[in-house]
């Protein structure tokens, strides 16, 4: 329940900012344009909270987090007096409705920016992409690949950590090979593997992208030292503590942490005897395990303990913080990133290389919102910057209920030289909402799959 109440709280919060912030795009540059703006609502439904400024604009606050609007003064909703119609939405140029309109999502991507900006500011810990070893019969395990080389370039294009990686690898779905440029930890040696991803299947509910293609990245050994115990498990009930070194079970001396979790698991629900070292002097602990449940549906043994990993080689880490100007270039160059791989991935959604499965509703924002925000500030930041990206391109989409379909009723005017008809206005906005109904029930459908 706490967890809910946690992911929910910043799912208010992560969405309250993002609609603020694309409705203040609209209402920014309405305002700019002279156009009367009548109410400046976040949320719908019944009013929390509600207040006017001596413009006339109301602003308010709503029960249902779910989106907002900005309504605008036109003769086109209701009766506008005459003194007034200079002020109407529907009687500017169509140059001026064009950037009121296109104003939310511009500033949903230069709010990205700056997000994203604030978070390397604050710098972020990164981990070089190394990699520790391929997966036998992985599509990567016929390309001569070393253990310990470090992915710089995939098709070209730089990648410094985990996260650019797994970026320009997700592009990738659908091409027939990319190439991938490595360097050697050891002696520093560049090399490029062109790699055959035409028989790519990637399932993100099942594996990353980089499980599917065999890539196991490199991360420190782990040693038989305990770093984390969970609640009311049978570690805590027995009183196994932190740092406590586990050196043997029923008396046989414990190698590695592999061989620890392979003998507990094959004991669910039985009494185990564990040696351990603490402050200098050994101990037997006796232990009644927990059991759970694995993915194979075998029942399997559970202490509830996490082990400490061997420190990160030095050269392994890095942190990415900058100052103003250049933190201010890295988050155009990530923003436009984000942009260009949002419109790849729904061009592949059309055309079927990418499975409507994979689309996320809002059951998947919050939980992401919620485990971003546990993680500290620079993830939420991230996490930010990539769901109003993802705003702003949905909101371009050429449906004529979202921003992209006004966008390309002004278009046709301005190519014709007069509006498009109502009827036809009308008649597209049913097929539009229609459509975006039915992309809201997949997601919705797959974020309840995905809780099962």
């Amino acid at each position: 329940m706490l967890s809910f109440l946690w992911s929910l709280f910043f799912f208010i919060v992560a969405l309250g900012i993002l609609v603020a912030v694309h409705e203040w795009g609209h209402f920014w540059v309405a305002r700019r344009c002279g156009v009367k703006v009548e109410r400046f609502s976040v949320g719908f439904g019944k009013a929390l909270w509600r207040t006017k400024d001596k413009l006339g604009t109301e602003y308010v606050i709503a029960l249902i987090p779910l989106g907002g609007y900005v309504k605008m003064l036109d003769e086109r909703v209701d009766h506008v007096r005459d003194e007034d119609l200079p002020h109407a939405f529907n009687r500017q140029s169509v140059y001026k409705r064009i950037a009121i309109i296109a104003a939310g999502p511009v500033t949903n991507f230069l709010f990205a920016i700056i997000a994203l900006m604030l978070m390397y500011l604050v710098g972020v810990d990164s981990v070089k992409p190394v990699i520790g070893k391929i997966t036998p019969n992985s599509l990567l395990s016929e390309a001569s690949i070393t253990p310990r080389s470090q992915i710089i370039a995939v098709d070209g294009t730089q990648t410094r950590d985990w996260d650019a990686v797994n970026l320009e690898l997700v592009s990738h779905i659908g091409h027939a090979s990319m190439e991938l440029t490595l360097l050697q930890t050891d002696n520093q040696s560049r090399y490029t593997r062109n790699v055959d991803i035409g028989n790519w299947q990637f399932n993100p509910e099942q594996q990353s992208a980089l499980e599917s293609l065999g890539i196991e990245p490199y991360r420190p050994e782990l040693t038989t030292i305990i770093a984390w115990i969970a609640e009311d498990s049978a570690a805590s009930r027995a009183n196994i503590q932190q740092n406590d070194k586990i050196i043997s079970l029923d008396g046989t001396p414990a190698q590695d942490w592999v061989q620890i979790v392979s003998y507990i698991a094959a004991r669910p629900n039985q009494d185990v005897t564990i040696g351990v070292e603490r402050q200098g002097s050994v101990q037997d602990i006796n232990v009644l395990l927990d059991s759970r449940t694995a993915e194979n549906g075998e029942l399997q043994g559970y202490l509830g303990v996490v082990p400490q990993m061997e420190p990160w080689p030095e050269s392994y880490r890095f942190n990415q913080q900058y100052d103003p100007v250049n933190a201010l270039w890295q988050g155009v160059v990530k923003t436009w990133r984000l942009m260009t791989l949002s419109v790849e991935m729904i061009g592949k959604l059309l055309t079927g290389d990418v499975s409507v499965k994979n689309l996320s509703g809002p059951i998947s924002i919050a939980q992401g919102a919620g485990a971003s925000a546990g993680y500290g500030l620079v993830y939420f930041l991230s996490f930010l910057a990539l769901i109003s990206v993802n705003l702003g391109i949905i909101n371009l989409l050429p449906l004529p209920v979202l921003d992209g379909g006004h966008l390309l009723y002004y278009v046709i005017e301005m190519i014709t030289g007069k509006p498009v008809s109502e009827k036809v206005q009308e008649i597209g906005f049913r097929i539009g909402g229609t459509l975006l109904f039915l992309l809201m029930a997949v997601a919705i459908m797959n974020d309840i799959g995905r809780l099962g």
